[in-house]
């Protein structure tokens, strides 16, 4: 039987997928187990009654597991992963975090009105300590094989890369190889073409966020 998944549908288009990198990286995980899936696109400005009663607080993405609906995208991987071990894509708890500072640097970067403010240059720190850990280990941040930290770091780069490139014309340092042939990698995946939001929609979901 199909898995039910509430994700973000795209800001002014309901019927298209939205830009959310948490709703993503639970589609991703999904995929990359093949498990069936059905999608409910929600508009996240304007919940419908439905949504709200079987998540009172709002968020998205849900997961219907075993007639319960779950929230929360680390809590949903872990479900999917007790449940469909094959193919495991839990990360070696060694490397769990690696790159789990970038988005948070990303987000400070993309808002920031003071070019002088150190933003820039703490993100390129993350992105910097990426780049090594992927040239000791890579392709992939637990080496040969995709893993749940990809999963999840994967969208985040994604909006990185459309986010920054258009309102701040910034992109990711050539210097930094590892990493630009990390999010090639990553990008061309079968399972993140099928799941990933438009560049116009990534833009259309931080663009109130960047005039705030």
């Amino acid at each position: 039987m199909a898995k039910e998944i509430c994700v973000k549908a795209a800001v002014g288009a309901p019927d298209v997928l939205g830009d959310c990198p948490f709703s993503q990286r639970a589609l991703l995980t999904l995929e990359e187990k093949k498990i069936s899936y059905k999608m409910h696109l929600v508009n996240i400005s304007d919940k419908p009654q439905w949504f709200l009663e079987i998540n009172p607080e709002g968020k998205v993405p849900v997961l219907k597991v075993d007639e319960k609906w779950v929230a929360d995208s680390d809590v949903i991987v872990e479900i999917l992963e007790e449940k469909y071990p094959e193919p495991p894509l839990k990360t070696p708890p060694e490397f769990a975090s690696v790159g789990s500072k970038i988005f948070g640097a990303f987000v400070k970067f993309l808002k920031s009105k003071d070019p002088s403010d150190g933003s820039e240059q703490a993100l390129v720190d993350e992105l910097k300590a990426l780049d090594e850990h992927l040239k000791a280990h890579g392709p992939f941040i637990a080496g040969e094989k995709i893993s749940a930290a990809d999963l999840s770091l994967g969208p985040k780069l994604y909006h990185l890369e459309i986010a920054l490139g258009h309102f701040k014309k910034w992109s990711v340092p050539e210097s930094l190889t590892h990493v630009n042939n990390y999010m090639e990698l990553i990008f061309s995946r079968e399972s993140f073409v099928k799941t990933k939001a438009t560049k116009e929609h990534v833009i259309a979901g931080w663009a109130p966020k960047v005039n705030a």
